[in-house]
């Protein structure tokens, strides 16, 4: 695919990967549209240049007027959250926090389901996952399992959605808003989390945002997950 003149729908796109892939979107002559549930959140080189829209990936009512509003469309990226995350030992865990987690998996489902309809024959999407999902760590039962779901997910729509392309990226530990410490304790944190990694630090949106450009352009990659980690599953 030549990006350039393409339309674009990225959700989660006002910060961390979602906001670098639009950047990358923009600069290859995209017309890019960022959605997120907050979407004043939106800064950066190009944020001028993106249409910013107000979007709950869990609403499917919200989905299907922004659907209907831009198709149709080349490009569908979802770096969409969801919700909440819970973390922590499994078997002491609040299940309402384990459930709530899977708030992703539905709003990526929904993505899917809505979003393929106007999404153009030739057309090109790609999900957001994670590491946990195939090598997993203490207290990740729940991005685990998530992710594996997502993962799953992904493999199977790309049977029904052909010649319609979807893809993933995993990313391991990626310096985005994502992590709540600051200063000295997130390089602490970091740090401690990538010492038996092969790459000894976090990676940055935007060499995430890079794997998600390449399965875009890429005709010949479909139902794949692409892992831009650190090291992580070596580890």
């Amino acid at each position: 695919m030549n990006i350039s003149n393409k339309k674009a729908l990225v959700f989660g796109g006002t910060s961390g990967i979602g906001l670098a892939t639009c950047n990358l979107l923009i600069e290859k002559g995209a017309e890019v549209i960022a959605l997120s549930r907050e979407p004043e959140k939106a800064k950066g080189k190009h944020h001028n240049k993106i249409t910013l829209e107000k979007c709950d990936v869990r609403e499917v009512d919200q989905l299907d007027n922004i659907f209907s509003k831009y198709a149709p469309y080349d490009i569908l990226v979802s770096a969409a959250t969801g919700g909440t995350r819970a973390a922590g030992d499994f078997l002491e865990m609040d299940m309402d926090g384990f459930k709530s987690s899977f708030d992703k998996l539905w709003g990526y489902a929904n993505v899917i389901r809505h979003g393929t309809k106007n999404l153009d024959q030739n057309g090109s999407m790609v999900l957001v996952s994670g590491a946990p999902a195939r090598k997993t760590k203490p207290g990740m039962v729940t991005l685990s399992a998530v992710g594996g779901a997502v993962e799953n997910l992904v493999r199977a729509a790309a049977l029904e959605m052909s010649p319609k392309r979807i893809n993933l990226v995993s990313p391991g530990i990626i310096d985005t808003p994502m992590f709540p410490q600051e200063g000295e304790e997130r390089e602490k944190f970091i740090r401690n989390f990538t010492e038996n990694h092969s790459i000894k630090r976090a990676g940055t949106p935007e060499e995430v945002a890079t794997a998600i450009i390449f399965l875009i352009e890429n005709d010949f990659v479909n139902g794949t997950t692409v892992d831009v980690d650190g090291g992580w599953l070596l580890s």
